[in-house]
């Protein structure tokens, strides 16, 4: 049997208007003197006196540093920075782009890493993945948070687009861990029934709530919870497995055709329609769930041409060829990838 390690999270806190607990939580979990803080300029504007309040009655000295973008370069710059400060732990206080640059850092640097995310738009909070942005834009292996801490309504100020974004990347696990149970049975991989199970409640919660969603609005908490369970899942897996499958490879291949258009969460959950009418699933089940939660179910809705899904679809599978999926099963020609886009709605 081939052994895998599992990275968890220690200590995971979430609460509403809170704030001001987060130099207690961080002493909880290690004490530290000094911290670096990653984060981009809004978040700044918004949150940076409450958490500076929260820290200098705890103690704790603190250096912020500011993230731009995902590019390689600007990590690096960052990361020189960070470790000038010489602190002890790391913070990434935001949404994606932020908590995986302080995630990338933690782990190059080997110093723990702690994530304070402002918007609930992918399960990136608690995995121990991060997007990189590059010639073929991927996801690798860095450091699982240390602890997670949450206050739901700096979750409910974001816009609502991130938060339908986040239900966009849990309906997406259904169609991951068909992947994985595919590439078990065809490759012999391995495949942890617990995290695929965590990975898949995830989802169906989103599914199951739905309705609910749509006649009251989307509820926050319900939605971090599962993204948490989600990056957690993929902890227990070793892998991205359990949350990552043919409908993220079809976002990173639109990453690399069409950078800057749509959300992670909205790709991914376009991608997971068609991808479940390959797999023979209930596809039209998970477009009135993306259309319930406020997500896009269209190319248009996000802004991409029909020939660029049909492209993305196309490439998908040749951006990790070493992960089998439903997409290694067709041969994906532009005609095939056309119809699988035009029978879904998704062009």
């Amino acid at each position: 049997m081939q052994s895998h390690s599992m990275e968890l999270p220690r200590l995971i806190e979430i609460g509403e208007k809170n704030i001001a607990d987060f130099g207690r939580f961080l002493n909880s979990l290690n004490r530290p003197k000094k911290i670096s803080l990653v984060s981009g300029t809004n978040v700044q504007k918004v949150l940076r006196k409450k958490i500076e309040k929260s820290l200098k009655s705890n103690k704790i000295q603190f250096v912020w540093h500011t993230s731009k973008d995902n590019q390689i370069d600007s990590l690096n710059q960052i990361q020189k920075n960070v470790k000038k400060d010489d602190s002890s732990l790391i913070v990434g206080v935001g949404g994606g782009r932020s908590v995986d640059t302080a995630k990338m850092i933690s782990y190059n640097l080997g110093k723990p890493f702690v994530s304070m995310p402002t918007a609930a738009s992918h399960d990136g909070m608690a995995s121990p993945f991060v997007s990189v942005k590059s010639e073929k834009p991927h996801s690798i292996v860095a450091s699982a948070p240390m602890g997670v801490f949450v206050d739901i309504d700096v979750i409910k100020k974001a816009p609502s687009r991130l938060l339908s974004s986040g239900c966009g990347d849990l309906i997406a696990n259904i169609i991951a861990v068909k992947d994985w149970q595919l590439g078990y049975k065809k490759k012999k991989e391995y495949y942890g029934r617990y995290a695929a199970d965590l990975a898949m409640m995830s989802a169906k919660i989103v599914m199951e709530n739905s309705s609910g969603f749509a006649e009251k609005g989307l509820d926050a908490r319900v939605i971090v919870e599962g993204l948490i369970s989600a990056g957690v899942a993929s902890c227990i897996a070793g892998s991205s497995r359990p949350c990552s499958g043919a409908e993220h490879l079809f976002s990173h291949a639109l990453d690399q055709i069409a950078p800057g258009v749509g959300l992670h969460g909205e790709k991914c959950g376009i991608g997971a329609i068609m991808m479940a009418k390959l797999h023979g699933l209930d596809w039209k089940k998970i477009v009135k769930t993306l259309k319930d939660v406020g997500a896009p179910t269209t190319a248009k809705q996000i802004g991409l041409k029909p020939d660029v899904i049909v492209e993305a679809l196309i490439i998908a599978q040749e951006l990790r060829p070493e992960r089998y999926t439903i997409l290694k099963e067709i041969k994906m020609t532009e005609k095939r990838a056309t119809n699988l886009a035009k029978s879904t709605k998704v062009i």
